[in-house]
């Protein structure tokens, strides 16, 4: 267990997904002049459950993702950064908020990959590219159809949790899933209901 600085967000953060983030608060501007002071710089990302990214006062979940610092650009008196996502944690405690929101958090341990999962993987991936591309259609999703995907197959089941359709309380299931298997299962779960209501 270890303290981290925290940075809660309207919106979930896979392991191996970039995290583009606007920064333009005091508290989070502090934030991130500390973390540069480390080696990697990361924070933690944890879901608002209710409230509001902006100003304090939000209640936040437990479980989140590392983020590290891959990028940065200044632009007037705001900081563009571009992190990734790295390993997943729970709260343990959260701390006092001044300056910035810190909590102690402990990793939780990446599953192991069995390649006898590589047929469930794959029919997720067509499922999600399938619906990705009707609602490209529409201009109704974020990501194209044919968007890349890591080589690396349990790097890619996280980055098909997070390109799939589906709303922020299951994606957050899904990064709470102790195994690959759990996790393309539910995957292809929920993006079935998705598919079956457009």
């Amino acid at each position: 267990m270890r303290p981290v600085a925290m940075f809660p967000l309207g919106s979930v953060l896979f392991p191996h997904m970039p995290l583009p983030l606007r920064i333009f608060e005091p508290r989070y501007l502090a934030m991130l002049a500390d973390i540069l002071k480390e080696e990697p710089a990361e924070f933690g990302v944890v879901l608002i459950e209710r409230g509001q990214e902006v100003g304090g006062g939000d209640v936040r979940v437990a479980t989140g993702t590392l983020a590290r610092v891959a990028d940065l650009d200044t632009a007037d008196d705001v900081v563009l950064m571009i992190a990734q996502g790295a390993a997943r944690f729970t709260v343990e405690e959260w701390q006092d908020d001044d300056p910035y929101p810190k909590a102690i958090v402990r990793e939780l341990p990446e599953p192991p990959w069995d390649p006898a999962l590589e047929p469930l993987r794959l029919q997720a991936d067509a499922l999600v590219r399938r619906v990705l591309k009707r609602l490209a259609e529409e201009d109704l999703s974020p990501w194209p159809a044919d968007v890349g995907l890591d080589e690396d197959p349990a790097a890619a089941c996280w980055q098909l949790a997070a390109i799939a359709p589906l709303n922020e309380i299951d994606q957050l299931e899904l990064l709470r899933s102790d195994s690959y298997e759990r996790l393309l299962t539910r995957l292809v779960e929920m993006v079935t209901e998705v598919d079956e209501t457009y």
